[in-house]
């Protein structure tokens, strides 16, 4: 019988081989690690990218729609790369135009397979040397410098050394291991769950949306949040959520187990192709494998009532049939690190500028509720800046965080983690890490104002005091 009282074993020393050496490194591939690698390995230098699973896109492969490229005054405030990454994909008819939506300001549905296939062919033609089915295991420090990350693959364990490192797991994978502080969730610890994202085709999305269109205010037995009519009427692509009526009914006449208090369709590029985003996990940790684990099993078990509701209450949905789920659970809180500069609700609501500004964003404070089944929603009324220094992290040189798990606090981390605002501070990242391998200067310490005129020159979209002073002084005349 094995003995079963060990807690640990001593491994043996070894000699980690070096697999590679780069100007810059970029661990994660998803929407903020994409646009980290193209800006870094624009002008000759030599970057990697490492990515655990066997394709590029993150977040963006598994159904969601791209959220954050509209403010909530309609205009257009992601711009720059992540905007030639939607131009790309337009050319094989695999994303949307940018449509108003009055609950998440604006959404762009892209379709998840297309977006593997052309985020690999725009890292290939940048000269970004990709690395697939690869975890970061740990991290090389020298002092208080990160030098490179340690690798587990099917190769074994290997080194893979970077001049700056940027962290875009989503999770701060190599920010945690490097010795970054970081928080989880709310005051509690508690993190917003997770979803598993799945598909149904056969949906006649006419119907759907007339059902909607049609009904009179004063006889509409449909909820759908924040979003009128109206909205239903003019759009064949779209998202509704809502239906709460709907799904009560479904659980007191046929008993269904429905863990989310709204119905949540997104409409698909293809004919008849819906995304289900209901499906709900309370509890999960991200960060930890056998959390995760139970996540994927309990949301595949959610599937099949969320399913039967659908095709039994929703008008449009008679014929529909079950046709794949996203290749992972959507995470949409873990890790964020400490940084220079915690980002809060404050600077949110408040529309806040900073100097030292790399991307605007606009999407609400959005918080699925770690306890129970419902979501906090609020809008700040126009778009507000994310600072620079919430992309360093503290006590540790040489390393940039982007996406979700920049310093924010819980509230802030709900309106920032979305696709399109990730995609943003990608690219700022990526530049920064560029000026800093150029100038031979720590992240921390290159100049800014620099980044942001690099920023601009390159396309992307940045505010100014001047700008926005302006802006109201036309608006009072």
């Amino acid at each position: 019988m094995p003995n079963t009282t060990i807690r640990s074993i001593q491994e043996p020393a070894r000699a980690t081989p070096v697999m590679a050496e780069y100007d810059v490194l970029v661990v994660g591939g998803g929407p903020s690690g994409l646009t980290s690698a193209l800006a870094a390995a624009e002008d000759g230098l030599r970057v990697g990218l490492i990515e655990s699973r066997s394709f590029v896109g993150g977040n963006m492969t598994i159904g969601l729609p791209v959220l954050g490229f509209l403010g909530q005054k309609g205009n257009q405030i992601i711009e720059g790369l992540p905007q030639k990454f939607i131009d790309r994909l337009k050319l094989r008819n695999a994303a949307s135009e940018h449509r108003p939506c009055p609950l998440h300001m604006g959404i762009t549905l892209v379709e998840p397979e297309a977006v593997k296939t052309v985020a690999l062919e725009m890292l290939t033609e940048a000269g970004v040397e990709v690395l697939f089915y690869t975890f970061c295991a740990g991290v090389i420090m020298d002092g208080d410098t990160i030098r490179g990350v340690i690798t587990e693959s099917k190769s074994g364990r290997g080194a893979i050394l970077g001049k700056v490192v940027i962290d875009c797991t989503g999770d701060a994978d190599v920010a945690y291991r490097a010795g970054v502080p970081c928080e989880k969730g709310n005051a509690h610890g508690g993190m917003q769950p997770p979803t598993l994202m799945f598909c149904l085709a056969g949906v006649d999305t006419e119907k759907l949306r007339l059902s909607i269109a049609n009904q009179p205010p004063q006889a509409r037995t449909y909820l759908t949040d924040f979003i009128p009519a109206e909205y239903f009427g003019q759009n064949n692509q779209f998202i509704i959520v809502g239906l709460r009526e709907l799904i009560a009914r479904a659980q007191t006449e046929m008993g269904l187990k429905i863990p989310n208090e709204r119905t949540i369709i997104i409409t698909g590029l293809k004919a008849g192709e819906v995304w289900i985003n209901m499906t709900r996990v309370k509890g999960v940790d991200g960060t930890e494998a056998a959390s995760l684990t139970m996540g994927e099993i309990e949301a595949r078990g959610q599937i099949d009532d969320i399913v039967t509701y659908l095709i039994n209450y929703v008008p449009g949905f008679e014929n529909a049939y079950f046709t794949k789920t996203a290749p992972f659970l959507g995470i949409r809180e873990t890790r964020r690190i400490i940084g220079e500069y915690v980002m809060t609700q404050e600077d949110v609501l408040a529309c806040r500028h900073f100097d030292d500004a790399i991307a605007v964003a606009s999407y609400p404070i959005d918080i699925h509720r770690p306890a129970d089944d419902g979501c906090t929603l609020i809008w700040c009324g126009d778009c507000y800046d994310i600072p620079y220094r919430s992309l360093i992290p503290t006590k540790v040189n040489n390393l940039i965080v982007a996406g979700r798990a920049i310093s924010t606090t819980h509230e802030a981390m709900g309106a920032i983690r979305v696709m399109a605002t990730c995609m943003a501070m990608g690219e700022a990242a990526g530049r920064a890490a560029k000026i800093s391998v150029r100038g031979n200067r720590a992240p921390a310490d290159i100049d800014v104002k620099e980044l942001r005129r690099q920023l601009i020159a390159k396309g992307a979209y940045l505010r100014t005091k001047d700008s926005a002073e302006r802006a109201r002084e036309l608006e009072d005349a």
